[in-house]
């Protein structure tokens, strides 16, 4: 037996016994087969389709290495000038043997750089060693990852642990902190299988790629990105709109229409990064678990499609903070209500435009069939410049927002009260001595803040004057007071 097709079969295991002799084998189709074949096991085989390119990895079809496209063709990634002196080598071999001699000393020249002709061969986005490839990209990922947890994680706690008011910008701050949180989260999974997998991923790649974690981690990517980018359009139209009716000194929008604004945005955005899963394709498949801009034509399309969105919403923030400034005179911007969180979110829409035109270039070259990208800029994009914002945008807020030093303080002092009260309740005796003590300390527990704590208006409130929503900062003193039992 020297030729055997099984392929589109539900096979999750072959058998060697009695096939030693194959030269020709097909397993195209068996999804179910994702285990390694050892190369010992089939001597004799020339020609080989495997259901994935980790399984050709061992019969040494690495990706550095010598790959064949037929029996007469040699591979792209040979050197010009090998390939000048082996093609004259051949001219003058022909010209003094007949075709037979010719013909046997080229397979042996095949079987001395590889002796098997196996099919999808690997590549740096299906590779045999390590995930990410470059301790470049490694690095950078694994920065990323740790600062986007732990300031995002800060931010969270800030805007949402702070007994200060929470204004509508504020809650689209501390959500957007908390969405990025999960991009970092997503880029954390994928540098833990390259960690575990490390040197020997094409063990691991066929049940990687096509296993629920994968499909998960890309799920949770794609969301955290596009709502992030609808998060932030959300963000610079509630400070447009507010602004705005702030200098006409008329009453701001909803809290309630902005929440179902939000709610809207994050669905929309689950349903986008849903589209993946339920399309339901085995070809557009990747171990990084996000849609590759080349290859499969829906892969490239479902790219091109999420990039026309976000730029969407980039040239709509873009639009709305081009009005507002041009709406503005000269100096004006300063003395409206709380224009620091204008200016950030000016910031950040900047800064996450700035970032996102490498990924917008990547998918727009790949629709034009730009080759001159090579895999490992493809590769640093994808897995370095997209999850790339959402550790930029918490250590904005953090180092240029004073928002941000005020919720920290104006915790840190609950959490200071909240300690001597716990404190001061286990050396009590009795409930006679709980109740002295606790009206005793009232005085000592009541802390003034200072007087240039900043203050946001709340959003739907008839009892605010107009003329206090024009002001920064509101000069008032805050009491925190425990209650006497």
């Amino acid at each position: 037996l020297l030729c055997r097709d099984v392929s589109s079969n539900l096979l999750s295991s072959f058998p060697v016994t009695g096939l030693h002799g194959l030269t020709h084998l097909k397993l195209t189709g068996n999804h179910a087969l994702q285990s390694l074949i050892s190369s010992e096991s089939f001597p004799e085989l020339k020609v080989m389709e495997m259901p994935y390119a980790y399984q050709c990895c061992a019969f040494g079809a690495c990706e550095s290495h010598y790959r064949i496209s037929s029996q007469w063709n040699k591979d792209e990634n040979s050197s010009v000038d090998d390939l000048h002196r082996k093609d004259s080598g051949l001219l003058h071999i022909q010209d003094e043997r007949d075709f037979e001699d010719f013909f046997l000393d080229f397979e042996e020249d095949l079987k001395a750089h590889h002796s098997v002709q196996c099919s999808p061969s690997p590549g740096p986005f299906k590779p045999c060693e390590h995930l990410f490839g470059s301790w470049l990209i490694r690095i950078g990922v694994w920065t990323i990852v740790a600062l986007t947890v732990v300031c995002n994680a800060l931010v969270s706690a800030t805007v949402f642990g702070a007994p200060l008011y929470l204004s509508s910008v504020k809650l689209l701050i501390g959500l957007l902190a908390v969405v990025n949180a999960s991009m970092g989260l997503a880029s954390g999974v994928l540098a833990g299988v390259d960690a575990s997998t490390f040197g020997s991923f094409a063990r691991y790649g066929a049940q990687w790629e096509s296993g629920a974690g994968c499909r998960v981690t890309g799920l949770l990517s794609i969301f955290a990105s596009e709502a992030s980018v609808f998060l932030l359009t959300l963000a610079a139209l509630e400070r447009a709109f507010s602004v705005r009716q702030a200098t006409k000194f008329e009453t701001r929008s909803s809290v309630a229409a902005l929440k179902v604004a939000i709610a809207f945005c994050l669905v929309l955005a689950l349903s986008v990064a849903a589209v993946p899963l339920l399309a339901g394709s085995r070809d557009g498949l990747s171990p990084l678990c996000l849609p590759l801009p080349f290859g499969e034509p829906s892969a490239m399309g479902y790219m091109v499609a999420l990039v026309l969105l976000n730029s969407l919403c980039f040239l709509v923030m873009t639009i709305a903070y081009t009005k507002l400034y041009c709406s503005l005179e000269k100096g004006e911007l300063d003395s409206v209500w709380d224009c620091s969180m204008v200016k950030h979110i000016a910031l950040l829409l900047f800064t996450n435009c700035i970032l996102y035109c490498p990924v917008a270039f990547l998918a727009f070259s790949s629709l034009l069939n730009l080759t001159f990208i090579s895999p490992e800029v493809v590769k640093s994009i994808l897995l370095v410049i997209v999850p790339l914002p959402a550790c930029l945008n918490p250590l904005l807020y953090i180092c240029f927002n004073p928002h941000f030093k005020e919720d920290l303080g104006s915790l840190q002092k609950q959490t200071l009260l909240w300690r001597r009260s716990k404190h001061a309740s286990l050396i009590s005796v009795n409930s006679e001595d709980i109740e002295k003590q606790s009206c005793d300390s009232t005085q000592a527990l009541v802390t003034f803040t200072s007087a240039g704590i900043s203050y946001d208006v709340p959003a739907s409130s008839s009892l605010v004057p107009s003329s206090y929503q024009m002001t920064e900062s509101c000069k008032l003193s805050a009491v925190a007071f425990v209650p006497c039992r």
